[in-house]
């Protein structure tokens, strides 16, 4: 995002961005249902000029990056937008948009920004979810389209298969049988599952963290009120001995 040093340029480029971005997506949602053909007349010069767009947005962001390997971590759903095997991919751009929200904190400036999304956001970015769920989609992805390729199934059915796969589901309904395809098959077994577990292991981990933190600050909270009610006790039993002691002494001097 930090390519321009006018902000307001900045600006005014992030909403082309995201006005782009849902222009594609809705492009792509009107041809699934029919409305439209993506692929025919001004409509197709549209869909690719907007995909050359954002080939041309993406070397260039990476070639202006500081950090070259953050920036291809963070960006790894952008780069799956960008494959034109399949408009399906397009929704990806999806995530570009999110990102130009969380960095003009968008929801804090329209008073939105509550539990809700304070706790999403620790589990999306906080939990480093993003980009293992980043990774694990370009793997899967990658791995589908060679394995379409070796195998000459479509790309839904090889889809299907690199899930199963890396999920060890492993219905046996698909199975590689040419070399490529198992070699490929070979990678997503080691590469996919183990970025799968981790997938798994970050999100229990986030809910188990957070039940135990409730559990803490329940017991936090009901020392603080037993803390209040001991003082309280104390302070009266203190009134009370004041109150007793001049009445002890002048018995006393009675007798």
């Amino acid at each position: 995002m930090k390519r321009f040093q006018n902000k307001k340029i900045e600006l005014i480029y992030s909403i082309f961005i995201i006005l782009v971005a849902l222009l594609s997506v809705a492009l792509v949602f009107l041809d699934y249902f029919h409305f439209i053909n993506i692929y025919h007349g001004i409509l197709f010069k549209i869909y690719y000029g907007i995909w050359v767009f954002y080939i041309l947005d993406y070397i260039s962001g990476f070639f202006m990056a500081k950090n070259k390997k953050q920036f291809l971590l963070e960006t790894a759903l952008d780069l799956v937008s960008l494959i034109p095997a399949h408009p399906v991919f397009v929704i990806f751009r999806l995530y570009r948009v999110i990102r130009i929200i969380r960095h003009y904190n968008i929801f804090w400036k329209f008073g939105w920004d509550g539990k809700i999304t304070s706790g999403l956001h620790r589990f999306i970015y906080d939990t480093g979810f993003i980009y293992l769920f980043s990774v694990s989609i370009v793997i899967l992805i990658l791995s589908a389209l060679i394995f379409s390729y070796f195998e000459h199934y479509n790309l839904s059915t090889s889809l299907w298969w690199a899930i199963t796969t890396a999920t060890t589901v492993g219905y046996g309904d698909i199975a590689p049988q040419t070399a490529g395809g198992r070699c490929i098959a070979v990678f997503l077994m080691f590469g996919g599952v183990g970025f799968i577990g981790l997938l798994t292991s970050t999100i229990t981990d986030f809910f188990t963290h957070d039940s135990s933190n409730a559990t803490d600050d329940k017991i936090d909270q009901l020392s603080q009120q037993i803390q209040q009610l001991t003082n309280q006790v104390d302070n009266l039993q203190k009134n009370l001995n004041k109150k007793n002691t001049p009445q002890k002494r002048s018995i006393k001097k009675h007798h």
